[in-house]
């Protein structure tokens, strides 16, 4: 669980320490004292920036320094990568190893223990983990069974069922109260998600399978109700270390609470003003109890910051202060220098998008990386006019939160492969690998599953199947590969090229558009798969840790501009960093209630400015464009206007932000064009007109969709839809 599987060993340099006894001179005061504390519970509280990382390697150092055997200390973390680092940064540390201290994430944890305990429950150890594509395929079969789909029937997607059936897991909440909280037009339905999540958890169990809410609770069931599993989990463990603890849900905490039941020996670190997760059922209020739940709890609170400039520290500072809950710190840094925040007041969201790429341009000039670079987002669509200003100025950008690559179909494809030769009673794979087969459809594929459904042996029992002379060609093929890759003496990448042997020509004519771009994808599989030297571990890691899309590993993609979600952004830091879209009500969201969700606001916000090493800007734009294509005025969020003005620079339109085209809303009537080299504005454009765009080149206009909108057929680039207010369209001719 050690070794790594989706990436390099972390490249960064090791301490520079080879000494036994950690010095004080390694830590400041208060992570000195985090490290070297003794016996019994300790709540670390690390600011953003304060070396909470740093700290944790070094308490693993100092309990293997005082002869605390590798094996009886467990580090949870919340990704695989942020486990690996800290071991591999401890064991350049330490004089021990560190090969035998387990680390790694709750679901991989509990995915290892279950293994080796689950039959104290009743389960197998050959169980599949399936992602959340999977689930939603099983409760769109479920829906099809009840009769719930299908021409005509008005019933919740696979989405939203899947989102209510884990909300009331992670959030431990009846369906019906998240039903009435954030979906009442659903609540028609409440019987029947009831009857689906029963369908759901059977289904799961005749097949073998496991999701990832299924690992969490299942852990905790398994410490709970069975004393023999409790006693063998708990004494091997005899010391815990659990990282980023306010992303814990409840589940989570109760995990943590049981495993230390006979020792308190538990670290727990975490900020809880960077708790921004209660979508996925994070509990704020677990790291606020955790004194309460662990009596004689010492608090540590790191506060020193080893990321940004004090001036910008004194502005993320007071926005936290108003919090209404919080353990009370005030970071504070030995960094030299720096410039105010600025606080840029937009006309509207385009005088917004300009201003800022104006002052990446100048960051640039200054020698900043455009990689170095970030702008930061409440929601994804709050880009959308940035996004298009850089695009006409034929500037890159990568915007965060693409696919995963196992959520790719082709991949998925040949995962079921080795889905089935782990575990042949997963229907889910099954089904996915006989409807590649001509001529076989949904009900050709249930009639195959259903005859193999009791035998010993379903791989040898579909050998014996007698297959209809349309598709027998097809099949056969099929049963010959799968006989083939069960051979005993096979390693993973072997087993993989017998699966590409027979998956090749499918995949090329299903994917046939696009299949060398998606070969690439199955390169990187092939490289995976040769480091390991049993497939299990390969396909539980691909589910519980899946890699990055090949795409986003791209040489180019490393040196441009970020895009990206405050969500997306935590943990990361950068030079320069604006935060967009501070109006009210849109920021905070115009639906956060007060209390607790308008305090997870206050949070993303914190989180968002806290990752500025260097430059921090605050903008918001007046005038916001409402759903139904209204202008409304806006003003400066609250969570600003509650920070005192000499803490930033107030930065307002000038002359040269003017916007290309804004209309004055007493009539509605646009102005006469301020900026010559911007056409578009003047110009009516009707289809069949020739035109030329800075990035996408020549095309011809196909219609006018509505008003200041074109649609242009490019030579290059396809249709594209533009807005004539940015779009600089230069007429041909």
């Amino acid at each position: 669980m050690q070794h790594n599987l989706f990436s390099d060993t972390p490249k960064q340099e090791p301490e520079q320490h080879h000494h036994s006894v950690i010095s004080p001179d390694d830590l400041n005061p208060a992570q000195y004292a985090a490290v070297t504390h003794g016996e019994g519970p300790v709540l670390v509280i690390a600011g953003a920036g304060s070396g909470k990382t740093r700290t944790l390697v070094y308490r693993m150092t100092y309990l293997l320094e005082q002869g605390v055997p590798p094996e009886s200390i467990l580090l949870l973390t919340f990704t695989r990568r942020a486990a690996q680092e800290m071991l591999w940064r401890a064991g350049t540390l330490s004089s021990q190893s560190c090969n035998k201290v387990l680390g790694g994430t709750f679901h991989a944890t509990s995915n290892m223990l279950l293994r080796q305990h689950g039959h104290h429950l009743g389960f197998g150890s050959g169980f599949t983990i399936i992602d959340r594509g999977d689930a939603e395929g099983i409760i769109n079969l479920i829906k099809s069974s009840l009769g719930l789909s299908g021409a005509g029937k008005r019933f919740p997607s696979k989405r939203v069922v899947i989102n209510l059936l884990s909300g009331a897991i992670n959030k431990a909440r009846p369906i019906e109260d998240l039903v009435f909280e954030s979906h009442i037009h659903l609540s028609e339905f409440i019987d029947d998600f009831h009857e689906i999540r029963k369908h759901y958890a059977q289904f799961k169990t005749e097949h073998g399978l496991m999701d990832y809410d299924d690992l969490l609770v299942n852990w905790q069931r398994l410490l709970a109700e069975s004393e023999q599993a409790r006693r063998d989990v708990c004494s091997r463990f005899q010391y815990i270390l659990v990282d980023e603890y306010q992303d814990t849900n409840l589940i989570q905490a109760e995990i943590v609470r049981l495993l230390a039941n006979d020792h308190d020996n538990v670290m727990v670190v975490g900020d809880d003003a960077q708790s921004i997760y209660s979508f996925r059922g994070a509990d704020f209020y677990n790291i606020m109890r955790f004194p309460d739940q662990f009596p004689d709890t010492r608090i540590i609170k790191l506060e020193q910051n080893y990321r940004s400039t004090q001036p910008i520290l004194s502005l993320t500072n007071a926005i936290i202060a108003r919090a209404e809950k919080k353990f009370t710190k005030n970071l504070f840094t030995e960094l030299e220098g720096g410039v105010n925040p600025v606080v840029y007041q937009a006309r509207n969201e385009a005088a917004e998008a300009r201003f800022i790429v104006e002052e990446i341009q100048k960051l640039k000039k200054q020698g900043i990386d455009p990689s170095q670079i970030a702008v930061l987002f409440r929601s994804g669509f709050h880009s959308y006019k940035l996004e298009m200003e850089l695009t006409s100025r034929v500037i890159d950008f990568e915007k965060r939160g693409g696919l995963k690559l196992t959520e790719s179909a082709h991949i998925k494809d040949v995962l079921s492969f080795f889905r089935i030769l782990i575990n042949p009673w997963d229907n889910l794979s099954w089904n996915r690998i006989l409807l590649h087969l001509d001529k076989v459809g949904p009900k050709t594929a249930q009639k195959i599953l259903a005859a193999i459904k009791e035998h010993d042996d379903p791989v040898e029992a579909i050998s014996q199947y007698r297959a209809a002379p349309a598709w027998k060609q097809g099949f056969n093929r099929l049963t010959e590969a799968l006989l083939g890759m069960r051979k005993d003496d096979l390693s993973p990448g072997a087993v993989f090229d017998l699966v590409m042997a027979y998956y090749e020509p499918v995949f090329e004519k299903i994917y046939y558009d696009d299949y060398p771009k998606r070969k690439r994808d199955l390169d990187q599989i092939k490289a995976l798969v040769g480091g390991y030297g049993d497939l299990q571990s390969f396909v539980d890691d691909t589910a519980l840790d899946p890699p990055e899309s090949s795409s986003s590993l791209d040489e180019e993609d490393k040196k441009r501009l970020i895009l990206s979600t405050i969500h997306s952004a935590k943990g990361l830091e950068w030079e320069a960093v604006f935060v967009i879209g501070l109006a009210e009500g849109r920021f905070p969201h115009q639906r956060a209630e007060q209390g607790e969700q308008l305090e997870e606001e206050r949070r993303l916000l914190y989180v968002a400015a806290t990752r500025a090493k260097k430059h921090l800007f605050l903008s918001y734009p007046r005038e916001l464009m409402t759903p139904d294509r209204k202008f409304h005025r806006t003003v400066m969020s609250p969570f600003l206007r509650e920070i005192n003005p000499g803490l930033y620079e107030q930065v307002n339109p000038a002359p040269t932000h003017t916007p290309a085209y804004s209309v004055d809303y007493s009539t509605g009537v646009p102005p006469v064009q301020t900026r010559k080299s911007i056409k578009s504005a003047r110009i009516d454009f009707t289809p069949g007109m020739m035109v030329k765009h800075p990035f996408f080149g020549i095309g011809k206009v196909k219609a006018v969709p509505g008003p200041r909108r074109v649609e242009v057929a490019f030579d290059r680039h396809g249709d594209k839809i533009l807005h004539l207010d940015y779009a600089k369209l230069e007429v041909m001719g």
